[in-house]
């Protein structure tokens, strides 16, 4: 009897070996890991179709230049500086500064001096109302009232640029004015007046080399900023920058700490003399018709 052996495949039975959890664990890894992959890439493509960039703020305003009004009229000339500069104003009655350091000089005994000089001066630099010169030479006399020096305490800084303090003295005048003069020595012991001017001074302030007084302006609302500034060929201080700003209803206080009187900005030694009666020193108050030549030129008002 024969057997029959059905070979055919769907005769064998069919076996499926189990896939190791550890190969399913780190395919579902690398899958997760595709999809993460693909999240920026997704994010840069959905990006592209944002309106992001620049986007217009307006039409910008025509920029105009100055024009030149009534082109054909023959404007006023200015005057050429003297090519030899200034004179030298040179303080008589005192002796010599050595080595140039003015802080030997006593303020007090330099103004009598030029006051004996200008006896009855009453404008211009050296003018001196009369109650003011009998204060001036009472100042440190026995007698004197305390705090009645017309004098202010004096200041000392570098304003030629050649190395050496100049002096800076203040002077309280009456109606609230005040005469602001400022002196080198000369390499021969000569001292050399640069400065002096009289007006009514809201404050005097130092900004490098430069001497600042702020003043009224002569319109409400507005004060004068006045920068006198070395002339190395005038061999003289004189005021090379104005300008007009707008103050607030607030009493304005100057940028920055005041410097000290009597050697905050020089060599110590200086002799200070008996303090004006304006406020505290260095904040100098006070005076009114100026003198000098104005090299600067206005600047317009501040914007309301």
């Amino acid at each position: 009897m024969r057997e029959f052996v059905n070979t055919s495949p769907t005769s064998i039975p069919r076996t499926t070996a189990p896939v190791p959890p550890t190969r399913v664990a780190a395919g579902a890894r690398v899958r997760a890991a595709v999809a993460l992959l693909a999240l920026p890439v997704l994010g840069v493509l959905a990006g592209c179709g944002n309106t992001g960039g620049l986007v217009s703020a307006g039409s910008t305003p025509t920029v105009s230049g100055p024009v030149h009004l009534w082109p054909d009229r023959a404007g006023a000339a200015v005057p050429p500086p003297d090519p030899g500069g200034a004179p030298p104003e040179y303080v008589q009655g005192l002796p010599p500064v050595r080595d140039q350091d003015v802080h030997g000089v006593d303020p007090v005994a330099l103004v009598r001096a030029e006051v004996r000089t200008h006896a009855g001066a009453d404008v211009g630099a050296d003018g001196m109302p009369a109650e003011t010169a009998a204060a001036i030479d009472a100042c440190g006399r026995e007698g004197a009232k305390a705090g009645s020096c017309p004098v202010l305490a004096p200041y000392y800084r570098d304003l030629t640029g050649n190395g050496k303090d100049e002096l800076i003295v203040g002077i309280e005048l009456p109606e609230k004015m005040m005469s602001v003069r400022v002196y080198t020595a000369d390499p021969d012991g000569r001292l050399n007046r640069i400065m002096a001017t009289t007006e009514t001074v809201i404050a005097v302030d130092l900004a490098g080399r430069d001497v600042m007084l702020r003043v009224p302006s002569g319109n409400n609302g507005y004060e004068l900023i006045t920068a006198w500034s070395w002339d190395e060929k005038q061999r003289t201080m004189l005021p090379t920058r104005e300008q007009i700003v707008r103050v607030s209803g607030q009493p304005r206080s100057p940028a920055g700490g005041r410097p000290k009187p009597g050697g905050a900005d020089a060599v110590p030694g200086g002799a200070g003399p008996t303090s004006g009666t304006g406020g505290a020193p260095g904040s100098a108050s006070a005076t009114g018709a100026a003198s000098g030549t104005a090299a600067g030129s206005a600047a317009g008002a501040g914007a309301p």
